[in-house]
């Protein structure tokens, strides 16, 4: 059985939003908890400062209790985390938005009304990448409990959505006539706090980093130093090296109506990714 943790970034003012989970087999997960634990402690001991959740824009930037850590020590931390990512064999999933797009396709009547918050849109993406990347697994092994951060406003919306998916979405993993819908997601989603979630904490990193590199592979943002694009295309390239494939996410051919309604509004620099 997995778990995925996923958050969000780009919600606010941003041109595009993105969210990713980190699947986690949970016969690991203690293992994994343990693991992070030390992460902050290091960085704990780097700053001189208790560091209980990282924030990863406070973390770039160099914020905060990171004033103090360098550029070029910060950019290290940074390779270490996603090392420490792929040396567990954790796996990736993703969405993303091109925000402007989304909006006028809503207008239009383009978007299922089930998805009329970016947030939602993005949601549901990654659970359907999930049903459709997990439903090959054998007996339970597929199943996935999927953990979100806080997000009150959508919660309840959400959680319907999932308990009663829309007939639209069956195509999206080629349901079978006898197959229960999203019969891969356990449950409905669950929503923590990242203070005691620890690994939304990466899925917070890992979406900061994916949503920079698509802004300016856009061009709808300039690097804020030299050298960050490659640092980016670094960085998102080891974390989506264990991603649970593009064909499960942003199919290059076949697309139905799910699979082409995602594809469309998606930033084409994220969508060719594999």
């Amino acid at each position: 059985m997995n778990l995925c943790y996923c958050d969000e970034s780009g919600t606010g003012n941003e041109p595009i939003a993105v969210m990713t989970g980190i699947v986690v087999d949970a016969g690991r997960m203690h293992l994994t908890k343990q693991h992070w634990d030390a992460l902050l402690a290091m960085l704990t001991e780097e700053t001189g400062h208790q560091i209980v959740e990282l924030h990863t824009r406070d973390f770039y930037a160099g914020n905060g209790v990171f004033r103090d850590i360098g550029g070029r020590d910060r950019a290290h931390l940074i390779s270490q985390i996603f090392q420490w990512l792929a040396d567990r064999k954790h796996h990736v999933v993703y969405a993303s938005v091109l925000k402007d797009a989304y909006a006028d396709a809503f207008a239009r009547g383009d978007i299922p009304d089930e998805l009329n918050t970016v947030w939602r849109f993005l949601g549901f993406h990654m659970i359907l990448a999930m049903q459709k990347c997990c439903q090959r697994e054998k007996g339970t092994k597929g199943h996935t409990i999927f953990v979100f951060d806080n997000e009150e406003r959508e919660r309840m919306r959400f959680t319907d959505l999932i308990a009663r998916p829309p007939e639209w979405s069956d195509g999206y993993y080629d349901r079978q006539p006898k197959q229960d819908r999203l019969d891969q997601i356990v449950d409905v989603p669950y929503f923590g706090d990242s203070r005691e979630v620890s690994l939304i904490q990466l899925a917070d990193l890992t979406s900061f980093f994916l949503r920079r590199a698509g802004e300016i592979a856009e061009g709808l943002a300039g690097p804020r130093y030299d050298g960050e694009e490659e640092n980016l295309g670094e960085w998102v390239g080891r974390f989506l090296s264990r991603s649970i494939g593009a064909a499960n996410i942003y199919p290059r051919r076949g697309r139905e109506y799910a699979a082409e309604l995602f594809y469309r509004h998606a930033p084409p620099s994220i969508r060719s990714l594999s």
